[in-house]
């Protein structure tokens, strides 16, 4: 491990967790600095990437009119942010729906979105690019689905009294923290994943730029853009369950040199709020960040 990994390593276990990261220079020779960057992590809302790759896709290949409107039902009201938590029915074009998905983290948009373009869409966008190990098993839906099921509530129970319910040794034993039982991947593969994003190679130039731009508008400035200054441009996705903080994401620089960084961490603690492990995000991002800069000027 060198100096810079280390002190990467040394930053997470300070804020209580374990870390895992891959950041590499897109367009750059090759350098990167990696921590556990091939082993297995859960992606939780990361995941949205390659959902919103799909729908780009869809969009540009004109099987899907983005300006299309479409309703978010009562199906969906699972809880969250955006269209997720509201306590009517909700109607917006597809457009605005990817909007949501990935700048605020909008679970409903992300399955109402996900159902549209349908699994088989999505999996394609992870075989072109070579991504054998990431594995996503189903949407937001199917993630809670497996968190009632494990606490043996039924699939129309009320999944916050569940959690609230759970003692910490049940909730150790979810699926959805488990790599090797829910969607995840490993940061190495979401590096490339985002590097084919922004080299126009996951898919069409529009479709890639799509992405790109709602990628560049997420809300969430305590992770990742913690570590950087307003100079640098961040294009990014987080990523939460009980234990799991992660984000993604696009860094460019004024002189035109961009990073793609992927951090993933699993705390010590199932504290509701980790302030911490968000900060050690950001921190972690700038070191790796800033050694591909100076190790390649």
């Amino acid at each position: 491990m060198s100096k810079v990994e280390q002190r990467i390593s040394d930053a997470f276990l300070a804020a209580g967790a374990r870390g895992f990261l891959h950041a590499r220079e897109i367009g750059g020779g090759g350098g990167e600095v990696a921590v556990g960057a091939d082993d297995p992590v859960v992606l939780a809302s990361v995941f949205k990437i390659p959902v919103a790759v799909a729908y780009a896709r869809e969009v540009v290949a004109g099987r899907l009119d983005e300006t299309e409107r479409t309703r978010v039902g009562p199906r969906y009201r699972i809880g969250g942010i955006g269209t997720a938590g509201c306590a009517d029915d909700v109607e917006l074009s597809w457009r605005d729906l990817a909007l949501f998905m990935l700048t605020m983290s909008d679970n409903a948009a992300t399955d109402v979105i996900y159902h549209r373009v349908g699994q088989e869409a999505v999996d394609r966008v992870l075989t072109d690019l070579d991504l054998h190990r990431t594995r996503l098993i189903g949407c937001c839906e199917d993630l809670f689905a497996s968190v009632l099921a494990d606490l043996g509530a039924g699939e129309d129970a009320d999944l916050d009294a569940v959690f609230a319910g759970a003692t910490p040794e049940q909730t150790w034993k979810l699926a959805v923290l488990d790599p090797e039982r829910t969607t995840a991947s490993t940061p190495r593969e979401i590096t490339t994943l985002l590097e084919a994003i922004w080299t126009d190679r996951a898919g069409d130039a529009a479709a890639c730029e799509r992405v790109r731009t709602i990628m560049a508008q997420q809300i969430w400035p305590h992770r990742i853009s913690s570590g950087f200054g307003s100079d640098v441009r961040i294009a990014a996705k987080t990523g939460t369950l009980p234990a799991v903080r992660n984000e993604a994401g696009v860094l460019s620089y004024p002189d035109g040199r961009r990073f793609a960084v992927a951090v993933f961490t699993r705390a010590d603690s199932l504290a509701e709020r980790q302030p911490a492990v968000d900060a050690a995000i950001g921190k972690a991002a700038r070191l790796a960040v800033d050694h591909l800069r100076k190790e390649t000027p």
